[in-house]
């Protein structure tokens, strides 16, 4: 298994319509030291390097490096869906963590989006954003049951904001959803995107600005302590880079870099596709995004696009059984093959009216996540690492996680803001407790990779 990303990837759909910064240096050679390194040019990187120089006076030196090209990793893999989970695990979290930390980080995922809106509208940014409603539709009767029970009890208890949150139960939830067979459905705000358009107008943002991108430029190490004038040195296959602050948006390939984190922060392969209807035919309406729940942790996840094509990840059924397949895989060159079927049919046999739809797979692919073993994601200073941050660990969930979290690593940067006081989830902090922890959720859960 390479511990970096690998050549020759498969190509996503979001990838087709490529940037003038995806293969982009700002000079020629890497600069000898900066203020700030940031590892990684995704939603974490471009986010973190976009808040750096928003509206500063006076911004530090920044260096971006991306082993690959620009949103080459699973930002530019996934589905483009900001869904926030209102409700779903919140009775798991409170069983877990307790009351106001699961609340936290409901609150904290459902701010999200309204915030991303904000900043689309801000920056203008061209990424085919809309604000929706996603539905999540159960068609497995013991999790339909379930479900229906502690939402009922997170209704009673009332610690949770469910004023944004419908349910439909039993005859109602197939006519609400349009799926065929679902015994619930919730449906909640949320939003989806064109996520590579979105990062890359952020870097733009930020490169204008004075960062310094370099693509095709693994990282192959950090020091292991702080140099005698108190910087790091970063080295690359293409020369070295002292830096005072070295920030990890590092997701699947964390622990190549930070050791620490090797079984905190696991690379896990996923697998999407895009669903297109013949021109010649009226594309069916699809009113939300949505989740198909199969069962515990078995769903697919469709995201309908302006231009009328699907997309569609999951397909858990097909492979979870063979942790070859997935399980610290870095491979994204390949794809998932036992999975790939799944896709083809699929709108047919799962929504109502797209029985005759023509609808057929166009493109598949796959992408590397960085699953976490508790799956919370780690975010601020790295123990025992002076100047060290990291933003990663999303486990498939990134995309309702990474703004306000970006926004908040700065805010303790630019102003020395103390964690506590950045409206982060208290147990998303990167704590010498979790890195000592040896629980492994990950292979004792049913949990998806959702890329």
């Amino acid at each position: 298994m390479s511990p970096t990303p690998v050549p020759n990837s498969t190509t996503p759909f979001w990838r087709t319509e490529l940037h003038e910064l995806d293969s982009h240096r700002t000079t020629p050679d890497l600069p000898s030291d900066c203020d700030i390194v940031i590892i990684g040019a995704g939603f974490a990187g471009a986010a973190l390097a976009y808040y750096l120089y928003d509206d500063n006076p006076s911004p530090p030196s920044v260096v971006i490096l991306e082993a690959r090209e620009a949103c080459s990793g699973a930002t530019g893999r996934n589905g483009g869906h900001m869904k926030p989970d209102v409700y779903y695990q919140v009775p798991k979290y409170i069983k877990k963590y307790g009351v106001k930390a699961a609340v936290d980080v409901a609150r904290f995922e459902a701010s999200q989006v309204q915030a991303f809106k904000a900043l689309v509208e801000k920056e203008k940014i061209d990424c085919d954003f809309v604000l929706t409603r996603a539905c999540d539709a159960t068609l497995d009767p013991d999790l339909a049951r379930d479900t229906h029970h502690a939402f009922t009890e997170l209704q009673k208890s009332g610690v949770a904001n469910l004023k944004d949150v419908f349910y439909a139960y039993g005859k109602d939830a197939e006519k609400l959803s349009g799926v065929k067979g679902a015994l619930s459905c919730f449906t909640f705000t949320a939003g989806h995107v064109w996520p590579y358009k979105m990062v890359l107008h952020l870097l733009r943002t930020a490169v204008n600005k004075g960062a310094n991108l370099q693509t095709h430029t693994p990282v192959t190490r950090i020091s292991d302590t702080e140099l005698p004038d108190g910087r790091w040195l970063v080295e690359t296959e293409r020369g070295s880079i002292k830096a005072k602050k070295i920030l990890l948006a590092t997701n699947g390939y964390t622990a190549h870099l930070a050791p620490q984190f090797r079984d905190k922060i696991v690379p896990v392969r996923g697998i999407c596709s895009r669903i297109t209807v013949p021109k010649d035919r009226p594309v069916p309406f699809l009113p939300y995004t949505y989740s198909i729940r199969h069962g515990v942790g078995m769903y697919d996840y469709l995201i309908p696009r302006p231009d009328g094509s699907i997309i569609v990840g999951g397909a858990k059924p097909k492979f979870w059984h063979d942790r070859s397949q997935w399980y610290n895989v870095t491979d994204d060159s390949k794809l998932i093959e036992p999975a790939v079927p799944h896709f083809d049919g699929l709108m047919q046999r799962t929504f109502k009216g797209w029985e005759t739809s023509g609808a057929k797979t166009d493109r598949v692919w796959t992408g590397i996540m960085g699953w976490t073993s508790d799956f919370m994601p780690y975010v601020g200073e790295i123990p025992g690492k002076p100047n060290q941050m990291i933003l990663a660990g999303f486990s498939g969930h990134g995309m309702p996680l990474i703004l306000l979290s970006a926004k908040a690593i700065v805010q303790m940067i630019r102003k020395g803001s103390k964690f506590e006081e950045t409206g982060i989830p208290e147990i998303f902090r990167a704590t010498e407790e979790r890195l000592k922890s040896t629980k492994n959720e990950i292979l004792g859960s049913n949990s998806q990779p959702k890329l």
